[in-house]
């Protein structure tokens, strides 16, 4: 697959919003605009979103504002952004939050093991109740792996 992989030392950003048709999203962030597709489920898709990554959550209409979706067996808030950092700076941050009594949305964990797409994650709420998820990989190359 190729990818639109910047070549900047920045951070690629990660966005995740609901959508109620999945074929919709794939019409319009895959073939209409060109994102590469990657890792999928009956619920969410990624994109490949000019090197970085979006995700489309399947969720009722009416569920638009407060959807959750189950990603590996936890419940993830569909409206989050976040960051994806290298596996040290991960390991610092969940540190730094874990010491500093951070109450967590998702615990930091390794979510997907032994499988394409394996990452560090960890979800929690900014003051204002906005979701937030900090993810690593210990292979950046598996970022839009399938």
């Amino acid at each position: 697959m190729t990818t639109h992989l910047p070549t900047t030392p920045y951070p690629r950003f990660h966005l995740a919003f609901p959508v109620n048709d999945l074929a919709g999203a794939r019409a319009f962030y895959g073939d209409f605009l060109g994102c590469p597709e990657g890792r999928s489920s009956d619920d969410w898709v990624d994109f490949d979103f000019f090197g970085h990554q979006i995700v489309a959550h399947k969720v009722d209409a009416r569920a638009m504002t407060d959807a959750t979706s189950l990603v590996d067996g936890q419940n993830v808030p569909v409206r989050h952004f976040g960051a994806v950092l290298d596996m040290p700076a991960w390991e610092a941050l969940a540190a730094k939050l874990t010491d500093g009594g951070v109450r967590f949305v998702i615990e930091p964990y390794v979510r997907f093991k032994g499988q394409p797409g394996e990452q560090a994650t960890m979800f929690l709420l900014d003051p204002f109740g906005n979701a937030l998820e900090f993810k690593a990989f210990a292979d950046i190359n598996a970022l839009f792996a399938t």
